[in-house]
């Protein structure tokens, strides 16, 4: 399944943008840091977040509706939540970051991170934060990003 998976992504991302975002990232990275990026990143998702504020939610399944709706609008994937005992997961499907490069995905995710964080927050989640917990496709596929809102970041 990855093979078709891995040619619907490649798919996803426009032709026009591949070759302005893998070099924006090569530069992004010769002259910044990983942490840095990964800040920067999380600002970036924290501005498209407040530029697509959400709904009102009442449970997690409104949360999931109206995240989705975000998502889908931007054609950026799509997202799975979960309550856990002690967590929120938040599994985000097919993200196009693989359009910054291989080397970008260690930094990129930080948006979704950045956005799910100002999301949770305007809706009540102080004190909480939103983690990335792995890498890509180390949950749920080649195509899947985990995220946690909890206390204390675990």
């Amino acid at each position: 399944m990855a093979a078709p998976l891995d040619y619907l992504l490649d798919r996803q991302i426009s032709r026009q943008w591949r070759g302005l975002l893998s070099s924006l990232a090569d530069e992004f990275e010769a002259q910044i840091g990983g942490a840095e990026l990964r800040q920067l990143m999380h600002r970036v998702g924290s501005r498209f977040a407040d530029a697509s504020p959400l709904p009102p939610c009442a449970s997690t399944a409104d949360l999931a509706a109206a995240l989705n709706a975000v998502w889908r609008e931007a054609d950026w994937g799509f997202v799975e939540l979960s309550d856990a005992r002690d967590h929120l997961r938040i599994v985000h499907y097919c993200a196009p970051l693989r359009a910054f490069g291989e080397s970008a995905l260690a930094w990129t995710p930080a948006f979704l991170e950045g956005a799910y964080q100002h999301w949770l927050s305007v809706l009540g989640a102080e004190g909480l934060a939103v983690r990335q917990h792995g890498g890509i496709g180390e949950t749920g596929g080649d195509a899947a990003i985990e995220f946690r809102l909890a206390h204390g970041a675990s």
